[in-house]
């Protein structure tokens, strides 16, 4: 037994010892013993009161004083209300965190209480779903954040798919909502914005359907003809030729579009460059226009060529002569026969510029924007027609970026084009 305990004990024992002997001295030794434990329990109910009034209001000061058990019990709970106190800062500064992290996040969190109602939200929620900490704290979900579909996924209660949604501030972000309970039915709402994502999936599936059109027109030729020679009995010499020479154009536009799609693979996931070696750009366009003044062939393009020979590029020969040709091979393609193309290779402020400029038909600002996007044509008929296989200017724009490079367009329609590779001054090399 505790010591304290049987203090207390010796005490009444004291008391009653006491309260006999005087009892017998006075002949009342009720009325003697009835004062002694009164005294007591006074003494006890004062320690209680004191006790009280401190668990009522703890600030008002210090624990009570007070000996004998009385001064156990308080220190005891003295030591108890210490140590809540610790653990309740512990707790304040691990929530002080978590939301200093949370509202870091550049995800949208909200927590919600067991009657759904908004306890706290994040600063990014209020761009992405509409909510806005403190300001809705209390207000119900439901009330705010009203998207189709939101509150049947809400109620229903099963969270393994996310719900993908429209922000109600932007039209133009899709969000990712992913509810998960917690606690006493409480929930935990989530909201990522997917909007990359989602361009990312619309991109791939136009791309394949991009890459199986133009896939599908020359194999379609290819079995026609293959089908229609395997029915001849007799195939004419003459015949033989033109067959095979269409079959040999339409492998030939195969064959390119492969090689660019692997080309734009390669740029897109290959690793920054660290190693660069100084490109001779003057040999390089003078080769370009040699194979420039051959794909011109009967329209009889006016070719000319202005390099300045001390300019070089630290860079990949390789992108660079795929850019390059990509923009030269463009402008024979869309300048009508007789037209003049102009290649220029000179420096231009700090760095350095590659234009071409040819007197071609021209192309609509509106197009501008779209130009570098994979299989856009501005005219789509001519496009094929002149074997292009929509996927240049792509090209040129991801070599570009890996050289620190840009490019600026001009353009009026009717009037010609004019395509400007400008380098910064750190890719320059002068002899």
């Amino acid at each position: 037994m505790h010591p304290g305990l049987w203090r207390e004990i010796w005490i009444l024992i004291g008391i009653a010892v006491l309260s006999l002997f005087f009892g017998a001295l006075t002949d009342h030794p009720f009325l003697i013993a009835a004062c002694g434990f009164g005294f007591y329990i006074a003494w006890t109910l004062r320690h209680l009161r004191n006790l009280h009034r401190w668990l009522l209001d703890r600030r008002a000061g210090d624990i009570p004083e007070a000996g004998g058990l009385w001064g156990e019990v308080f220190d005891e709970i003295y030591k108890l209300v210490k140590q809540a106190s610790r653990r309740q800062d512990q707790l304040s500064g691990m929530l002080a965190r978590f939301q200093k992290a949370a509202s870091a996040m550049p995800d949208a969190v909200v927590v919600l209480s067991q009657a759904g109602d908004i306890e706290w939200a994040n600063r990014s929620a209020a761009g992405l779903i509409g909510i806005r900490y403190p300001h809705d704290a209390g207000v119900r979900l439901l009330n705010l954040l009203r998207v189709p579909g939101f509150a049947q996924y809400l109620e229903r209660g099963e969270y393994v798919e996310p719900l993908e949604i429209t922000s109600p501030d932007n039209r133009e972000i899709h969000v990712s909502i992913q509810i998960t309970p917690f606690g006493s039915s409480q929930k935990l709402v989530i909201g990522r914005d997917v909007t990359r994502l989602m361009r990312l999936e619309q991109m791939r599936r136009h791309f394949v359907a991009n890459v199986s059109h133009e896939l599908r027109t020359p194999l379609t030729v290819l079995g026609g003809y293959v089908e229609t020679l395997r029915q001849m009995d007799q195939i004419k010499m003459e015949d033989l030729k033109k067959h095979l020479s269409t079959m040999h154009e339409q492998s030939l536009r195969m064959q390119r579009l492969v090689d660019d799609l692997l080309m734009l693979s390669k740029l897109e996931t290959a690793s920054p460059r660290t190693h660069d070696e100084p490109v001779d750009v003057s040999a390089l366009l003078t080769s370009l226009k040699e194979q420039a003044m051959l794909l011109s062939g009967e329209n009889h393009h006016d070719i000319t060529l202005e390099t300045d020979p001390s300019l070089k590029l630290l860079g990949s020969r390789e992108e660079l002569h795929s850019a390059f040709s990509n923009l030269i091979n463009n402008a024979v393609r869309y300048t009508p026969a007789g037209g003049t193309i102009r290649l220029t290779w000179r420096a231009a402020g700090d760095g350095a510029e590659f234009a071409v400029t040819d007197t071609g038909e021209g192309i609509a600002p509106e197009h501008f924007p779209h130009l570098t996007e994979r299989f856009y044509r501005v005219d789509t008929a001519r496009s094929r027609a002149s074997g292009g296989t929509g996927l240049g200017l792509s090209i040129v724009k991801h070599v570009l970026l890996r050289h620190d490079a840009r490019l600026e367009i001009e353009s009026d329609v009717g009037q010609g084009s004019a395509f400007h590779c400008v380098f910064p001054e750190q890719r320059v090399a002068r002899a």
